[in-house]
Formats: structure tokens, sequence, C-alpha cells
């Protein structure tokens, strides 16, 4: 089930003028937050909170619901000192419109926060305003160093036998051994994050990627000893063993002001990130009693263990368990098979004939990348479902009003992931949409070529629901349209022979090469099963799709375990949810975690429907 198709949500439609005085609105309702309550709120109004009122993620419909919510969780956090930041601002989107008042507030329960909200707030049918959607974000911990500053490191790039933290700089991140890693525990003052060993840390984190390395930088900032453990030899290199097309942009920056400078180029290559170590977790386990993990592993080829009171899952969303149909007659075919997951380039296959099985992101880049490669023949195999095409300049018309050199990336990413998935679906389908409609011939090129599509689709469904099978069009589908990539969208292949796929209408696919661009599994509680045992998987949630709230499952708040946590998602994502992961540790270590909003308010039917 979909859960966003059932939740709550409809956009503003009162009209508003151009001129409004926006500095006493903005005021009328900073006094309001002294005694918030459910008049405050449109008969739609939704509230989303990132940790600051409720210690995790949770999202709020109905103005019964959310003032329920709100009033019970101030008498745990004492809200206080709201102050409104920067200018509020009239917002229209077609015949949508509100006004946008952003702010600050402090916290003084245990423990102490500072926090930074958003309210878009709307005229009813009466004339008075009223909030329509309300945003609470938690920005630091009161008295603990500042998570999106990280002191730069000026010494030359280090490579380490032992284990080695992703330190930050300024902009971005530099090899630098543990040996600068001070970490307080108790009376004690170590180096490497040692308290009695050399491989105990605050938390380990399982993963070099995007959002290990975030992770860690956040961790470090904040003063917590860590360890990141990456299997490759290099920080990067889940990117750089990919096929050679993959791409960076401007919104893949990490922590700590922007990694990549404007001298690179827009669309980032693999090859800028140069971190090194080698690591592989083999199994682990959790003592209830120390409240430990300990973890097997190898490192540089030598069997050891490293122990943490924490620990951070960041080992790839979607790219652990590769799926792959089979078909009859294998052992005539006379060309190659693989999955896309071990694809690199096709440059070896110059005049072939390649087939790829798949039709969202990867098998366009694949079969791209074949084309340019000077393949006799490449072909497209659709699989099961339709395929919702996203033209990526009508992506980036929006995305790029936010993500751009002249806004802070941490401003950026507040913006851009603080808001309700249910409200992102609504808009973001409803632009797209009617961007696409605008140019017809585009999608018709593309069907009369074979190549079926959901045209009306649901990025957001693809994203959060199905974790892909769509296409993000950076050029592919006009060669599709042109037939320099051919399609096969009729019959699906069900045998081999030796030098075609044969199909179930009887139709013959010639190919040399074959690549399943048919995706992984990608609920990493089997990975937890497979290296900690069905004890601990049996006490984390799954990952990825959403709840019936519209939140992830799983992903970057409390896990069902008291010291495991998820990461994963894109690069922006898991840059921004990194913060959080990283206070709820530090919270946790210091003593005081985030106290975590468990009740669920009484929610109205959607609309107000009685």
């Amino acid at each position: 089930m979909w859960p966003l198709l059932n939740l709550p949500c409809e956009l503003p439609t009162a009209a508003i003028p151009d001129f409004v005085d926006l500095k006493s609105l903005a005021d009328h309702f900073l006094l309001a937050f002294d005694d918030l309550r459910e008049e405050h709120f449109a008969a739609g109004a939704i509230w989303r909170d990132v940790f600051a009122m409720t210690g995790t993620l949770r999202t709020f419909y109905t103005p019964s619901s959310i003032a329920a919510a709100w009033q019970a969780t101030a008498l745990t956090h004492s809200p206080s000192k709201f102050v409104i930041e920067g200018e509020s601002r009239l917002m229209r989107a077609g015949p949508t419109a509100w006004v946008d008042i952003s702010f600050t507030f402090e916290t003084s329960g245990t423990p102490a926060t500072t926090d930074y909200g958003y309210i878009s707030v709307v005229p009813d049918t009466d004339g008075k305003w009223k909030i329509w959607l309300m945003r609470s974000i938690l920005e630091q911990l009161t008295s603990q160093p500042n998570m999106d500053f990280l002191q730069p490191v000026n010494e030359p790039l280090i490579p380490t036998e032992g284990a080695v933290t992703a330190e930050g700089t300024s902009n971005g991140f530099v090899a630098n051994g543990a040996h600068h890693n001070l970490h307080q525990n108790g009376d004690k003052t170590t180096t490497n994050g040692a308290t009695d060993s050399d491989n105990y840390f605050d938390c380990v984190i399982i993963g070099g990627g995007q959002a290990g390395l975030s992770v860690g930088g956040r961790l470090k900032a904040l003063g917590v000893s860590y360890v990141i453990l990456e299997k490759h030899e290099n920080v990067g290199d889940n990117w750089k063993t990919r096929y050679d097309s993959t791409k960076f942009r401007e919104f893949a920056h990490l922590p700590f002001d922007r990694t990549f400078p404007a001298s690179y180029p827009e669309f980032l290559t693999k090859d800028n990130l140069n971190i090194w170590l080698s690591t592989t977790v083999t199994s682990g386990t959790w003592s209830t009693s120390e409240k430990t993990w300990t973890l097997d592993i190898v490192r540089n080829g030598k069997k050891s263990s490293v122990s943490g009171a924490n620990l951070v899952f960041a080992v790839g969303s979607n790219s652990q368990f590769p799926l792959s149909p089979t078909y009859e007659n294998k052992d005539a075919f006379r060309g190659l098979t693989l999955h896309s997951g071990s694809y690199k380039s096709a440059s070896d296959w110059k005049g072939k004939h390649g087939v790829v099985i798949g039709t969202a992101n990867t098998a366009h880049d694949i079969a791209d990348d074949m084309l340019n490669a000077g393949l006799a023949s490449v072909t497209m195999v659709r699989g099961l479902g339709l395929v919702n095409v996203v033209p990526v300049e009508h992506y980036r018309e929006t995305h790029d009003r936010v993500y751009k050199a002249s806004i802070p990336t941490t401003v950026s990413d507040r913006l851009f992931f603080s808001g309700p998935a249910v409200l992102g679906r609504l808009m973001g389908s409803r632009s797209l949409n009617a961007k696409a409609r605008k140019e017809p011939e585009r999608f018709d090129a593309l069907e009369k070529a074979g190549f079926l599509l959901d045209r009306d689709g649901d990025i957001s469904y693809y994203l959060f629901q199905r974790f892909g099978g769509h296409y993000m069009d950076v050029g592919t589908s006009a060669k599709i349209s042109s037939r320099l990539i051919k399609v096969k969208s009729d019959s699906l292949p069900v045998r081999y022979t030796e030098d075609t796929l044969e199909c179930a209408n009887g139709d013959h696919i010639r190919a040399d090469v074959v690549v399943f661009a048919t995706g992984f599994i990608g609920n990493l509680r089997l990975v937890v099963q497979d290296l900690f045992g069905p004890d601990v998987a049996s006490q984390v949630d799954d990952f990825w799709g959403l709840d019936d709230e519209g939140e992830l499952k799983g992903a970057f708040k409390s896990s069902g375990h008291p010291a495991f946590w998820y990461h994963g998602g894109a690069v922006g994502q898991a840059r921004y949810m990194s913060r959080f992961i990283a206070l709820q540790i530090k919270a946790k270590l210091l003593g005081t975690p985030l106290p975590v909003y468990k009740s669920i308010p009484p929610r109205d039917l959607p609309f107000g429907k009685k």
C-alpha cells in the first residue's frame, strides 16, 4: 500500500493580495507559540517535527492532532525564546499562495536544544490567518560543539595501517590518522577513541560512502570518538568501482561547507573522493549487560575486532543482494552475462551486441555507455512495470532554486528535507506533471519507440516506496526515441540460445553480452541478520518504505535497538540526516538521550469529514 495516498493533504486555495503586512503577521504568530492551540491551525494543517520536539521523525495531521502533540511535547521540552529569523515571504506556486515565516527557538528540557522552525500561514474562510504547515527542526545541543563546523585539518594526507577516520576540512574531507581524534570518557582523555583498548570507540560506523562519511564528520565535530569501517581500499570506491559513467553534481556536497568548489564541473565524476582504508566486517554481537558492540573484522588481510557503544549501519541501501531473472538453457549461451552491480564499462565490447534487462536509471546509464562504446546494437528489455521518466531540466527548474552556490548547503538541506513527504509528493507531482504535459511530443516519441511510460507518475512513490524504477533523463531518452537504442517491451525473454535471448512470443534478441539492471533486495534488515544474527535483527525495524504517517521506516531515527542506527539514501539525504544520527548519539553519550514522543494523538478523518 502507498500510504501517502491516504493521508490528508490539501494545498491552500485562498487568494492573498500582493501587499501583506508581513512583519505584523509574523509578530502575531510569534506570540501564538506561548499558547499554541487547535484554533491556530487551518483545517488541513500538517506539522512535521524533525527531532526537535518528538526526539524522532513524526508528521501530524489536522488541528486536533497537531495541538495535542504540541501541548504534550511542550510539557517535556518547554520551548521558549521564539525569534523571527530573516524576512517573512509571500510565496506563490500557480494558484496556491501562502506566507512563510522562519524562526528560531530553544528548549530547556533534558537535553536543552536550539532549534529552527517554519510556519506557512494562509487566510481562512473568515479572513483570519492560520497555520497551514508547521516544521520544527533540531539544530544543536545546547552547550555542546557546533555540529556544522569542523576545525580544518592542516596536516597532509597520511595513509595509515590502522583504523582511519574520515576527518573533515572546511571544504571537504581529507584522509588523516585517528591519532588526532581526542575523546572524553569520564576522567580519561585518550587518543584513537580508546579507553582501555585502542579498538574501542563511542561509535562504530560500517560503510565509508557518503552516509558513513557524513556521520563520521558530524561525530568528530561533536567530539565523539568513532571509526569508519569500509571494505574498499579507498573511501569513494563504492562510487569509483561502479560503472565509469557514474556522476556527482551540485547536490553531492558532504557536510561542512562546500566539498566541491565552483571550479569543479557541474556534473562531477566519482573520482573526487580519496580517503584510504580497507576493512571488512565478518560478524558481530551486542552485549546487553555491557552495552557494547563487538565486531569481528578483517583489516588489511588480518583478523581483528573492534568494539563500540553505538553502531551506525551505512552499508549502502539497495545494493546488497542483486536480483536477476533466470532464463532457460543458460549453458548454451556463448556470451557474457552479469548484474549491473558488477558492471564497470562497455569499452571492451565494441562491435558486439549488447542487451540490458531493465529500463530504470541504471539500465539507461549502461545502455548509453554501450552505445558510446561502439557496440553493434544496444537493446533495452522492459521489466514488469512502467517507468516514470523525469527530464532532468524539469527537476532542476525547482531543485536549483534551493541548491546553488549562493545558498549555504545547510540552509538548502533544511528547506528541502524538513517538509512532510505527503506535501512533497503533492507539490512535486503537480509541478513535474504540468511541465511534462507542455511537451507531449517528447513522451509520444518514446512510446512510439516501444518504451512504456508511467506518464503521470508519482516520483515520490518511486523514490520512497519502490526505491527505484524511474529514470532521470539526462539525454538517453532522445537516443531511444531516435532508435539508436532499441527497446523490447512486448514480450519478456524466457531462454538463451547460443547468441540470442529468445522471448515468450518467439522473437529473438541478438546478444553477445547481457547486463541485468534489475535491482537489488533493498531491506537492510536482511544484512543485519546476516552479520549479527536473528536476535539483533528481530529488534530493528525494516529499512525504507513509508509508515502510516508518511515517514521513512527505520532510517535515521531509533531503529528499535537501543544502540543501532540505519543510515543511507541519496547523497543530499545522507548528508543532512547524518546530523540527527550524530545528535542522537551525542545526547545518549551525555546521559541525556532525546526523549521520544511515542503517543498517537487523536486524528480527525481526512479533510475534517466526520
